[in-house]
């Protein structure tokens, strides 16, 4: 079981953004990260219960960032 989750606004069209961050989190890492739909403009990405990466009014996480705050997180 994966303790890193991927939380993305399906309407929004953030679906391809999580899964091209969960491919890297798999080649990179070898994390099998947890895509969640939801809804409301959401894009965070955690560790257990931490958010280590999300999405702000004026950015947005690469999937390179996103792989280095999972790795650091992580320890």
């Amino acid at each position: 079981m994966s303790d890193v989750s991927i939380v993305y606004c399906r309407p929004c069209g953030y679906e391809k953004r999580a899964k091209a961050a969960a491919e890297l989190l798999r080649e990179r890492l070898g994390i099998e990260a947890k895509l969640v739909p939801g809804t409301g403009g959401i894009f965070q990405v955690k560790v257990g219960d931490k958010t280590v990466a999300e999405r702000a009014r004026s950015h947005f996480p690469e999937a390179d960032e996103i792989v280095k705050a999972v790795a650091a997180a992580r320890g």
